[in-house]
């Protein structure tokens, strides 16, 4: 008989990649035993100080950050405090471990991972990390030796692990909203059921400036014959440069109801899930919500992040037969509108890549992680 989780122990930061898994878990955890208590732990800069709270969740902080490998003055100030809060850290986490006494301690990626799962470990208590990327990040590589189980959310990255006895292929959570309707309800639910397909486009905050300029050409060309429907995603710096550069253009978004330039997709779940063709980045987060939903993809990897992980995200999708990858030097919007043209004209290739993306997800993630943390438990 499995002993209930009464305290859990999460710890993540940095990304909503790294943090929204946990949070989906937690809420398994509360609807399985309502009595279980969590608790939440991350940087004290980091965007998982606003994100948790107002989850509802209890949240501490240790102080943990990033090393920079310029040699910048600046850059320099900023490693130096890095080291020194690394030496204190440990001290920190040890702390939250003994005035907690959790059952179980879960990493879902960031720095404040390492200090608390590492303490954990040493302290006798059951660890688990989960990876949500192709490949590990620094801290999972460093948490590798002292967790019981790396979770990860496809079976091409256990090829990736030292001990590869300890990977789990758990897949990733998604939100279940992403699931409430259909494809066509949720076409219907945005008003564009008319028969087009749909695009939707989204690129972060990292190098989207010069990703807006190119979606600015993409839907300059569209707004030529309006062959499809688009929802493009310029976030609160470039929805202004998307809208001047169309100006420049001559394209005025008053006459184009099938084109929309938005500061922001608030209802990505419904968008996400109406789309037939997603243009993104290749964050783990998205990785996760485009396997879920089985939808073709044209990607452009930032090449700005660690390790270029995100081409690496990107390049097992392509494998697979689910995602076009797209490098950022090769960008242009007219050869994403290239890219976009030749899937959505194609009924039968789109379904081959729609087939094949939903083969590369994992149902249900958040039970899969769950009953391996129930194991390591036992």
């Amino acid at each position: 008989m499995t002993k209930p989780l009464e305290r859990v122990l999460f710890t993540c930061g940095g990304t909503a990649g790294h943090v929204n898994p946990a949070i989906a878990l937690a809420q398994l955890m509360a609807e399985k035993n309502p009595q279980t208590q969590f608790l939440f732990v991350g940087a004290d800069r980091g965007l998982e100080k606003d994100l948790i709270p107002q989850a509802g969740y209890d949240f501490k902080t240790v102080h943990i950050s990033s090393f920079h490998r310029s040699v910048k003055p600046a850059e320099i100030r900023h490693n130096l405090i890095s080291l020194y809060n690394l030496t204190r850290s440990p001290a920190e986490a040890r702390a939250i471990l003994r005035a907690f006494r959790p059952d179980v301690v879960v990493g879902t990626g960031g720095y404040a991972s390492f200090p608390m799962v590492k303490a954990a470990a040493k302290a006798g208590i059951p660890t688990a990390v989960h990876e949500s990327n192709m490949v590990p990040g620094l801290t999972t590589e460093l948490l590798e030796p002292y967790a019981d189980r790396i979770m990860v959310g496809f079976e091409a990255c256990r090829a990736h692990y030292r001990h590869p006895d300890k990977v789990v292929v758990t897949g990733t959570p998604v939100r279940g909203d992403f699931f409430k309707m259909t494809r066509q309800e949720a076409k219907a639910a945005l008003g564009v059921d008319d028969g087009r397909s749909l695009i939707v486009s989204f690129w972060g905050s990292l190098g989207a400036a010069g990703m807006n300029r190119a979606m600015a050409d993409f839907l300059a060309l569209e707004a030529a014959k309006e062959p499809f429907h688009h929802i493009h995603g310029a976030g609160k710096s470039g929805y202004g440069q998307v809208l001047s550069l169309l100006k420049e253009k001559g394209v005025d978004l008053a006459a184009h109801p099938a084109l929309q330039v938005r500061e922001y997709i608030y209802d990505m779940a419904t968008v996400m899930r109406a789309a037939d063709l997603v243009l993104c980045r290749a964050g783990a987060s998205t990785i996760s919500e485009l396997t879920a939903l089985g939808v073709a993809a044209v990607i452009v990897p930032s090449p700005y992040v660690t390790n270029n992980h995100q081409e690496k995200n990107a390049r097992v999708l392509e494998a697979a037969g689910g995602a076009s990858v797209v490098l950022e030097k090769d960008a242009s919007g007219q050869a994403l509108f290239q890219a976009a043209c030749t899937i959505l004209h194609d009924a039968d290739a789109r379904s081959r890549m729609e087939t094949a993306m939903a083969g590369l997800g994992l149902p249900d993630a958040t039970e899969r992680i769950y009953q391996t943390i129930l194991q390591i438990c036992r």
